[in-house]
């Protein structure tokens, strides 16, 4: 199972991956990071290839993980439906989160001006301003159960 946590810079994608991992609904999973993603192959390229590329790459690790029996949970900013749509042509075990903030929280300037949001119905939206941490990993565990139950 893949659960891909994406949104702007500072919505809560890292925090709650940790949080998810360690969570009831895996029995063992790992956490692709997009920061971490970048300093590990040393990507500092913010453009719209750029970030395709760091994007297409964790959606190839994550299939791979995937493949060998590994949960997957990917934070990262997957502003492109093109970065999207590559992930979901690799895995049909893909649970896309949209997280979004109102509030102030400092890296604001570090926003895609680009992003382009998603229509799909098949995307849980939580704003992580109006929720704790706790509520959102339930929300999520909800939402992912719901999924394969329904894929099932």
């Amino acid at each position: 199972m893949i659960i891909a946590l994406f949104g702007q810079p500072h919505s809560g994608k890292s925090t709650l991956a940790v949080e998810l991992i360690q969570s009831e609904i895996f029995d063992y999973a790992v956490n692709i990071d997009g920061d971490r993603l970048r300093d590990l192959f040393a990507n500092k390229d913010f453009s719209r290839e750029g970030r395709i590329k760091n994007l297409n790459r964790a959606s190839d690790i994550a299939t791979f993980l995937d493949s060998i029996g590994t949960n997957v949970v990917l934070s990262l900013v997957y502003p492109y439906q093109e970065a999207r749509d590559y992930l979901n042509s690799l895995s049909k075990d893909v649970h896309w989160i949209y997280l979004t903030y109102t509030e102030e929280r400092g890296r604001e300037k570090n926003h895609v001006k680009d992003f382009e949001t998603s229509e799909k119905s098949s995307i849980l939206e939580l704003d992580t301003t109006c929720y704790t941490v706790k509520e959102c990993i339930e929300m999520i565990q909800n939402y992912v159960r719901y999924s394969r139950l329904k894929k099932s």
